[in-house]
C-alpha cells in the first residue's frame, strides 16, 4: 500500500462527506456555518507531546498558552471574533496533578487576554504522551469571512510580521545553543505565539483582502494553499521578507540559513494575505509586501528581483 501524504488523506476525507450547500467545510482555516445575521466559524487543532512541544523544554503554562493561541489564530485568519473554546486533553499519570493545573493556568491566561471563555471538552488518561485538542468557535458578519481562494493575478502578497523567529527558537532549543538575549527572544516567540486577532478583524473590515490564512507551516507551504485554492502562481522576494534583528543576529552567529527558517520553519502565526497594491499604506497595521500573485501555478523565489534556484518546503505532518 502506498503511504499517501497529509493532504491526500485530507482530500480523501473530504470526498467521503456531503456538505450542505450553505456550509463551507474542509479546505480553509475554519468551517463556515450560517447563523442568523452572521456566520459561525469553527476549527480544531491538535498538540502532541514530542511533535508540537517538548515537555522538558516547555513549562505547563507554555503548553497551555500555545494550545489556545494556535486555535485563536485560525479565527484571526478568517477575520473573525473568537467566542469560545473547547478543550480535550489526554494525560499520562505523571501529568495528572500539578502539571495539569499549571497547564490550565497558561490556557486561562491567554483566554482572559482575548476574553474567550472555555465552555467544555473532555479528559482522558494516556499511556505515555500528552495529547491536547482544542476546538474554537468564532463569529463574523455574513459573507465577510476571509478565505484562501480569492487571490487574483496582480495582487500583492503581504504578511503581518517577522518570519522565522519561532523556527529559530525551536532550532536553538534542539541544538542547545547558548541562551543569549537574542536566543531567549526567539525561544519565547516559539513558546508564546501571539494570534493576530485584532489584525485579522481590521483587515476584514477594509473589504480589500482577497485571500488570507495564518502561517502555521511556513510560507513555503501555506502560500501554496492560497495558490491552489485560487488557481494562481506567486513570486516571493526572499530579500523583502521581514526578519527580526534577533533572528538576523542568531543566524549570523550560528551560520543558519535565515531564508530556510523564514520560509519553511512554521509556527509564526502571522497572517499571510493578498490584496491590492498600497493596502499596506491604507491600514493602520504593520503590513509587509513580500511578493505578487501571477499567472500559472508555480511558486518562484527571488533575490534582487532575480529568480533563485531554491526548493523551500514548509512543514509536513506526514
Amino acid at each position: 500500500m502506498i503511504n499517501k501524504g497529509e493532504f491526500e488523506l485530507i482530500g480523501h476525507i473530504k470526498d467521503m462527506f456531503r456538505v450542505p450547500s450553505e456550509v463551507y467545510g474542509i479546505g480553509d482555516d475554519c468551517a463556515i456555518i450560517p447563523a442568523g445575521e452572521g456566520e459561525l466559524l469553527f476549527s480544531t487543532d491538535l498538540l502532541i507531546e514530542g511533535v508540537h512541544f517538548l515537555r522538558k523544554e516547555s513549562s505547563p503554562e507554555d503548553v497551555g498558552w500555545k494550545a489556545a493561541a494556535v486555535n485563536l489564530s485560525d479565527i484571526a485568519a478568517m477575520g473573525g471574533n473568537p467566542v469560545a473554546t473547547f478543550l480535550s486533553i489526554a494525560l499520562p499519570k505523571d501529568a495528572q496533578g500539578d502539571w495539569a493545573e499549571r497547564f490550565i493556568e497558561g490556557y486561562a491566561r491567554i483566554s482572559r487576554q482575548y476574553d474567550v471563555p472555555l465552555l467544555g471538552g473532555d479528559t482522558s488518561s494516556s499511556l505515555r504522551d500528552i495529547v491536547v485538542n482544542v476546538g474554537v468557535l468564532g463569529r463574523c458578519p455574513s459573507g465577510k469571512a476571509q478565505m484562501r481562494g480569492g487571490a487574483r493575478v496582480g495582487d500583492i502578497i503581504y504578511v503581518t510580521g517577522p518570519l522565522g523567529d519561532s523556527a529559530g527558537g525551536l532550532q536553538a532549543i534542539l541544538k542547545g545553543v547558548d541562551r543569549t538575549e537574542d536566543v531567549e527572544v526567539l525561544i519565547s516567540r516559539h513558546k508564546h505565539p501571539v494570534p493576530r486577532v485584532h489584525e485579522g478583524r481590521k483587515l476584514m473590515e477594509t473589504g480589500q483582502v482577497r485571500a488570507m490564512m495564518d502561517i502555521s507551516d511556513g510560507i513555503a507551504s501555506d502560500m501554496r494553499h492560497i495558490m491552489k485554492a485560487s488557481g494562481v502562481g506567486a513570486v516571493i522576494a526572499l530579500d523583502r521578507l521581514p526578519y527580526s534583528s534577533h533572528l538576523r543576529t542568531v543566524c549570523a552567529e550560528q551560520n543558519w540559513d535565515i531564508y530556510e527558517l523564514a520560509t519553511g520553519g512554521g509556527e509564526d502565526f502571522e497572517l499571510l494575505l493578498t490584496g491590492p497594491d498600497g493596502l499596506d499604506k491604507s491600514v493602520e497595521l504593520p503590513l509587509f509586501a513580500i511578493g505578487r500573485i501571477v499567472t500559472g501555478d508555480d511558486l518562484v523565489w527571488t533575490i534582487n528581483d532575480e529568480p533563485v534556484d531554491s526548493k523551500f518546503v514548509g512543514y509536513k505532518h506526514f
